[in-house]
């Protein structure tokens, strides 16, 4: 198995030619890519006829689909009825990823709402068990969830964290979002030191067969020295902007794992995609 590569949502190029996403799958394997993440950042505000449509050029094509949640889930949040809300975003994600057959749901992990680290975690696992719970209650136990690294200081989702959100179910897979990790660090998660560092903690915590089908978000990223990230880039923008793909493209080409690696640049995902598959592939 190789890793796999493809546009979050749809690139500025796409978008000039198309109106619409169902025509995404079969453009994107035009450019020679092999998946597509289906925004619903802003909601879950698909219809079935078109998610199943989208689903089935996604089949045709021969692209694997996943389907990013809400970006306002808060796993973190104390508050009874904020957690029956957070259920209802993700399960609805669900129900949309069931129609297209996607496989996987980025979920975000949270923000810590003056609380310490640790008492937001706590509460963020208790959260997420109820939310597994909730998943299989309603028929969506085959959707894989994958709680995503985030890319401000001041939220929840580092990489041990998100790890240890995975430990909940063995179905769970993280999203690393390099360039996440990459802002909330200031700059200092990136090179080859640093990506064989994040791996082996991947495998370490769950494990060579689960850490080598893990899900990720790339794209360059600029951050602010208190808050980390602060916008997405894209790769031909001047200014320096990291984390560099090339060391990750090695550690993971040389590892033989099967990651899924969506990019999120602005406006050019699905070119910058394409790039980030020419330089991976130049390392297998």
């Amino acid at each position: 198995m190789s890793a796999r590569f493809g546009p979050a949502g749809n690139s500025d190029s796409f978008s000039k030619v198309h109106k619409s996403s169902a025509d995404a799958p079969g453009w994107i394997a035009g450019l020679g890519l092999d998946c597509y993440e289906y925004q619903c950042g802003k909601g879950v505000h698909v219809g079935e006829e078109t998610a199943r449509k989208v689903g089935e050029k996604a089949k045709e094509a021969g692209i694997a689909l996943s389907l990013h949640a809400p970006y306002f889930i808060n796993l973190a949040n104390p508050d009874p009825e904020a957690l029956q809300k957070t259920i209802g975003y993700i399960t609805s994600a669900c129900r949309v990823s069931q129609w297209m057959g996607a496989e996987r749901v980025v979920i975000h992990s949270g923000a810590l709402m003056k609380r310490t680290r640790r008492e937001a975690q706590d509460i963020a696992l208790r959260s997420l068990r109820e939310v597994v719970a909730a998943c299989d209650d309603q028929g969506f136990g085959d959707i894989i969830l994958c709680p995503e690294t985030m890319g401000k200081i001041n939220q929840l989702g580092d990489l041990d964290e998100v790890l240890e959100l995975c430990t909940v179910d063995e179905r769970l897979l993280p999203c690393i979002d390099f360039g996440h990790l990459y802002a909330r660090s200031l700059g200092a998660d990136d090179g080859a030191e640093a990506f064989d560092r994040m791996l082996s903690r991947v495998e370490e915590v769950l494990g060579r067969e689960r850490a080598s089908r893990f899900h990720s978000h790339f794209s360059h990223i600029e951050f602010t020295p208190k808050g980390g990230e602060k916008c997405h880039r894209t790769f031909d923008d001047d200014g320096g902007y990291g984390p560099d793909w090339t060391p990750l493209a090695a550690q993971v080409a040389a590892r033989g794992w099967s990651s899924t690696f969506i990019c999120e640049s602005a406006g050019t995902q699905a070119e910058d995609a394409l790039e980030m598959k020419r330089i991976y592939e130049s390392f297998r």
